[in-house]
């Protein structure tokens, strides 16, 4: 009786109930829509930060570089002897090694880190700046002074990744013509590789490091790196007169390379002159919960470092990301709140409203013998049947327009600023104090719907229903019989 008469009320008031689920649908979409693309920018921000931090990194400690003393211009200098007779032209090649970054840490710290409550792992890695000249001299002695530390921007020659700056030869009875270029390279932990700098990288060529190579001379270099200077797997690579065997190429999982040389931590030590040495230690915790009180732990236990958490990177993520994010989680959240409360009220006033012209109806139903709970739940029926209606329709609605910002794929840019003073930001290449301009990254906005949005979207639709429900199963049991009679005329 009750689905019997459900069917065909429902079918007599079909316009009272497409508008009612109408209503529910803009409601359910908006929070849909919200809600995808919320996903979508946290995805975004997570691959601008895998990009700095590598895969499975929860935060890095560091130390802030001390300020120089003395009155050294902390610049790289390089001594030449061009002691060619006559005009003949001497070609020399040097190679300037500097630790990249904050200030050096004892790698057996990174054993005190991973012992520390509620870390899950913990691996050092050292951050290097190669600055590379090549020179042609005639006679004499020329001696040049590049500006700027090791710090400089990465890239190797010709690779556009922000080379090491260059100051006019100081030349000594001769001429002289140089070329100067600078990269980066990071020592790594081959013995875990699923932490540190090539944690967010694949090998797309060649190999990557066996744990048994802790101190080969071999390397694995980025996918750009590799281009820009004609590397393969197989190459070789000389690096301040040590030569390098390049076993694999890495291309990063999520956006450009940070870093363009991988070695053996052992190896990038004994290039830097850092023995037992490293200047990041990228840390794992055990529960993302417990992020902020293993951050408190270090903070206490090992004092002098910095602690620095995703959280905290990505205050660092400016652009069209962070305003999009900002507004999505603000102002998209509270409009999906304020149009859900609109439509719950908007299809509780109307099913109030139909069910007052309802008074012949159900007050003859009553003088018939229906108690007023039988008549409450008919109406409740009514009021289940528009709410998941329009769980149906706004669930439509919703995966289309998520549908669409996906298939457009707007372009967000995402402004990695450098952190300066060994602020202690991100991995090698953004590593901590590097002293560079802000890195500009584009990310395409995606809109994923995950089955907890999906369930998040039928149960609103059933708590429309639900709250229409009591609003008219309530004026419902108000009637009497009598108001029957008094509604004929």
């Amino acid at each position: 009786m009750f689905g019997i008469y459900l069917k065909r009320e429902l079918g007599r008031r079909k316009k009272a109930a497409l508008v009612i689920a109408l209503g529910l649908a803009l409601g359910i979409a908006l929070v849909i829509t919200v809600n995808s693309v919320s996903a979508g920018m946290t995805q975004a921000q997570d691959k601008v930060l895998q990009s700095l931090y590598g895969l499975g990194t929860d935060m890095t400690v560091t130390k802030a570089r001390t300020a120089p003393t003395g009155n050294s211009s902390g610049g790289p200098r390089f001594e030449f002897d061009a002691s060619a007779d006559d005009d003949d032209d001497a070609e020399q090649s040097s190679d300037r090694v500097m630790t990249q970054g904050g200030q050096a840490l004892k790698a057996a710290l990174v054993t005190q880190v991973a012992g520390q409550k509620g870390v899950a792992a913990a691996v050092g890695a050292l951050t290097l700046n190669v600055t590379k000249v090549d020179g042609s001299f005639t006679q004499g002695k020329a001696q040049s002074s590049t500006g700027g530390s090791g710090n400089g921007g990465q890239g190797g020659p010709g690779s556009g990744n922000g080379g090491g700056s260059t100051a006019a030869p100081q030349v000594q009875g001769g001429g002289a013509s140089f070329d100067v270029n600078s990269y980066s390279v990071a020592g790594v932990d081959v013995t875990d590789q699923d932490l540190g700098p090539l944690a967010g990288s694949k090998i797309t060529s060649g190999v990557t490091f066996t744990s048994a190579q802790t101190n080969a001379k071999v390397a694995v270099v980025s996918k750009a790196y590799a281009k820009e200077n004609s590397y393969k797997a197989g190459s070789s690579l000389k690096i301040s007169g040590t030569t390098y065997k390049i076993i694999g190429i890495a291309t990063p999982d999520s956006s450009d390379s940070t870093t363009d040389v991988y070695l053996p931590l052992k190896q990038a030590q004994t290039l830097g002159d850092a023995a037992d040495q490293v200047t990041t230690i990228y840390v794992k915790a055990t529960d993302s919960q417990q992020i902020d009180t293993v951050k408190a732990a270090i903070q206490k236990n090992i004092s002098g470092t910095t602690v620095t958490t995703s959280a905290d990177l990505a205050e660092t993520v400016s652009g069209s990301l962070s305003t999009a994010s900002n507004l999505a989680t603000s102002v998209g959240k509270w409009l999906s709140v304020a149009v859900l409360v609109a439509a719950f009220l908007v299809a509780a006033l109307l099913t109030s409203s139909a069910v007052s012209r309802r008074v012949r109806e159900f007050g003859t139903l009553k003088a018939l013998g229906w108690p007023s709970r039988r008549v409450t739940r008919q109406v409740v029926g009514e009021s289940m049947v528009n709410g998941l209606l329009g769980g149906a329709l706004g669930i439509g609605l919703g995966l289309a327009a998520a549908y669409t910002v996906t298939a457009i794929s707007p372009k967000l840019t995402a402004e990695l600023g450098g952190t300066g003073g060994g602020g202690g930001m991100g991995g090698p290449g953004g590593g901590p104090g590097r002293q560079s301009a802000s890195n500009t990254m584009e990310i395409a906005l995606s809109a994923p719907v995950s089955l907890t949005t999906i369930a998040l979207a039928v149960g609103l639709a059933v708590a429309g229903g639900l709250i229409a429900g009591a609003m008219g199963g309530w004026r419902a049991s108000r009637m009497r019989p009598a108001d029957a009679l008094r509604s004929v005329s």
